[in-house]
């Protein structure tokens, strides 16, 4: 497992922040064009050959072009902004020391094997999660992604060609290895483990427009300030989160004029909900939603809510669960993959993931014993041997 150790160490310091740990790998920026690079690097090293679609999803190809069928196995090189190490690059590196032990077993490959590396799976730059499979799979079109802009106003088409994309044409089934984004593995003391299904999920955009004022010299009584509205929207989806068992997160906000002595005159706020089923996630939007309006109406304020991207509840593919995770313990997960994107797209997918011994995730503080890296190496070649062959 020595490769292992050594990509992982050549990945370390690429778009690490000096001051927070974290990373910053971006899609499209330098750190990211360097992992891209890397990706490249690794292949050539096999042997593979490399296909990038106009949209930089990129597939390292093991096996001759005519085998009957292909198969799918990797994950994404880009983070969260100041993200941990783990999360995406280490399905990657799995990946292709993977096929390293599998080369090393004598395995000849019967079907063609690709190590995949999704593009903008985090959506932290132009704001959709799983953007380059969901462009893959045609679940999001090119004609709206290229209009998405980033927070510097750059659009995604000036970026990158895009268009149509053929990369997944063919390909029978996913398997992709992420490192647990909890502590499920902790609590059942098992190294390695599988996911039954994703929770359904969405991003919704709240736009809050009040009136700009003094802050000195307006009375509060005469203001119609979106912050307070904002502020109580925040507090509302807390508390409807927890009292119905789900998850909602406000991470991220921007504040005009942005003034420390000026009341704004709008708010704008993403809202992460996540829930146990499709019913859930609709109820703890709409209650959210509600207290919201209910809250703008007492403030002077007007709120629109736009979902920016929504994902259905995913169960991953039985069959093909049972056949990569056999013994391996089942949980769900919270969290979004570009193997649910896959799924839902009628491309048979399952996940293994890693034990993660603090739960923490997006994180600087997300990590992975080497040990129970090298576990989920040998149970991702032990699944992808039974598929190739």
């Amino acid at each position: 497992m020595a490769d292992f150790e050594r990509m992982w160490a050549d990945l370390a310091p690429i778009g690490r922040s000096s001051a927070s740990g974290g990373y910053f790998r971006q899609p499209w920026l330098a750190a990211e064009l360097e992992l891209r690079a890397w990706f490249r690097s690794a292949a050539a090293d096999r042997g593979l050959e490399v296909e990038e679609d106009p949209l930089g999803n990129l597939v390292a190809w093991w096996g001759p072009e005519g085998l009957p069928g292909r198969l799918l196995t990797g994950s994404h090189l880009d983070s969260v902004l100041d993200g941990g190490a783990y999360d995406g690059p280490l399905g990657v590196v799995s990946s292709f020391a993977a096929l390293d032990l599998l080369v090393a077993r004598g395995v000849t490959p019967a079907r063609r094997l690709g190590v995949a590396a999704f593009v903008e799976e985090e959506g932290s730059r132009f704001g959709r999660a799983c953007l380059g499979s969901r462009l893959a799979v045609g679940a999001t079109s090119w004609a709206e992604a290229r209009e998405l802009t980033d927070r510097d106003g750059v659009r995604l088409g000036d970026v990158v060609e895009g268009g149509t994309s053929t990369l997944l044409d063919g390909v029978e089934a996913y398997v992709e290895l992420h490192v647990e984004q909890g502590r499920g593995l902790v609590d059942r003391d098992a190294p390695v483990g599988v996911h039954s299904g994703i929770w359904p999920h969405g991003r919704y955009r709240y736009d809050i427009a009040g009136r700009a004022d003094h802050a000195g010299t307006t009375r509060m009584e005469d203001r119609a300030d979106p912050m307070l509205t904002y502020a109580m929207t925040a507090l509302a989806a807390n508390k409807q989160a927890r009292l119905s068992g789900q998850r909602a997160t406000f991470g991220r906000i921007d504040v005009r004029p942005n003034g420390t002595n000026a009341v704004p005159s709008h708010v704008t706020a993403w809202l992460d909900a996540r829930a146990e089923s499709d019913e859930a996630l609709a109820s703890l939007v709409a209650a959210i939603e509600k207290q919201a309006s209910d809250r703008a109406g007492r403030d002077g304020t007007t709120v629109e809510v736009t979902p920016e991207s929504v994902s259905g509840e995913v169960s991953f593919d039985t069959a093909l669960r049972e056949r990569v995770g056999a013994g391996l313990p089942v949980l769900p997960t919270q969290a979004g993959h570009d193997a649910g994107i896959l799924q839902a797209a009628g491309i048979p997918s399952a996940m293994l993931f890693v034990r993660n011994p603090s739960g923490v995730s997006h994180s600087p503080a997300e990590t992975a014993a080497m040990d129970d890296c090298l576990a989920g190496v040998e149970a991702l070649a032990d699944a992808l041997a039974g598929l190739v062959a």
